[in-house]
């Protein structure tokens, strides 16, 4: 583990120490365990766990035990992680009971939603009433949904940030709104659960993130620049650099997921994400001078009259609720992403 990670889990656990008695001696299901989100919620489970001697136990459900253990040898290794082979969609309920389910699997592959918009569709809505099926049988009292900012569809540009209460929604009748739309028929998946089953179910929209364990190679803007800087520059602006996005720090996110699992009412969605938009090029610059004062090149052209988009959520209802900010800023993030990748073993 490097010291980045050290560093960020010691402050996981100062800011939910208050969260985890409840967990004491019981079992989590998380499926998606092996991703972004999933590795930062091992991570901090684990910590707890360990420092707090809660003898609970995190079962994860994974289609490759074997590539999970190559990926995170320390965490696939760890005593109270129990891998279970499956696919989302049709996995083998394991036995026994469990008091919590997250399901975080099916992350925003923009790949997969382009070339494959029905297998995106399928895998998250299938997925998502499996593992509700699972939670109802396995008697677990509150589950947590990752669901996504992309339910809201395309940000109207006059719509500086996205709130809970906005009413709008992906355009049904183009194929690139596969993953928007299964995350919408997924929240409804867990509304209509809770009222039949009286399941209490957590949902958490969330945005972009940034931070270790974030792939640089997928269509994360902030983890391409990120990694064009690892290679010693130029970073790469591949459009116009006009579009605003912002990036919560991963252990911000594992503070949020944790806290709104344990203390979100049910069926009340929330933001998670930061609401510090930045252009494409501001943040590019920003990588560009954490890493020592790289060069960045926009290979695009503004459109004149053109308004940029935007995906930058609203997060007032997580603070106002649940006493919930983003602590670390988007310098600060982007400089501890790079020491962590610097500090792994080459």
């Amino acid at each position: 583990m490097t010291d980045q990670i050290q560093d960020d889990l010691d402050d996981v656990l100062v800011r939910t120490e208050g969260l985890w008695e409840e967990l004491r001696g019981r079992r989590v299901f998380i499926t998606g365990g092996t991703g972004f989100f999933g590795c930062w919620l091992l991570e901090s489970f684990i910590r707890a766990n360990d420092e707090l001697g809660l003898k609970a136990e995190a079962v994860v459900l994974t289609r490759d035990p074997e590539a999970f253990m190559r990926k995170a040898p320390r965490l696939a290794r760890h005593p109270v992680i129990v891998c279970h082979k499956g696919d989302v969609r049709n996995f083998q309920f394991p036995e026994g009971p469990f008091g919590y389910v997250i399901h975080a699997a099916t992350e925003a592959s923009e790949k997969l939603n382009t070339e494959h918009p029905m297998l995106m569709f399928d895998t998250i809505v299938e997925g998502t009433r499996r593992v509700l099926d699972f939670t109802v049988r396995s008697g677990a009292e509150k589950f947590l949904l990752t669901s996504s900012g992309a339910v809201y569809g395309r940000q109207p540009s006059e719509v500086t940030h996205l709130t809970e209460e906005y009413s709008g929604g992906p355009d049904c009748l183009d194929s690139r709104s596969a993953y928007g739309e299964g995350k919408r028929v997924a929240e409804m998946l867990c509304c209509l659960y809770s009222k039949q089953h009286g399941l209490d179910a957590k949902i958490a929209r969330c945005f972009a993130f940034v931070g270790p364990h974030l792939p640089l190679d997928a269509h994360f803007a902030v983890g391409n620049f990120i990694r064009d800087a690892l290679r010693g520059g130029p970073i790469v602006v591949q459009g116009d650099g006009t579009p605003y996005r912002s990036y919560l720090y991963a252990a911000d996110l594992a503070v949020w997921l944790w806290t709104l699992l344990f203390r979100a009412p049910s069926c009340r969605p929330y933001n998670v994400g930061s609401g510090d938009g930045r252009t494409i090029a501001e943040i590019a610059r920003s990588v560009a001078e954490q890493a020592g004062g790289l060069p960045v090149q926009i290979q695009g052209a503004a459109q004149p009259g053109r308004p940029p988009a935007r995906y930058v959520p609203d997060v007032s209802r997580a603070e106002r609720e649940l006493g919930l900010r983003a602590r670390v800023d988007l310098n600060e993030s982007i400089r501890r992403t790079l020491a962590y990748h610097r500090g792994r073993p080459s």
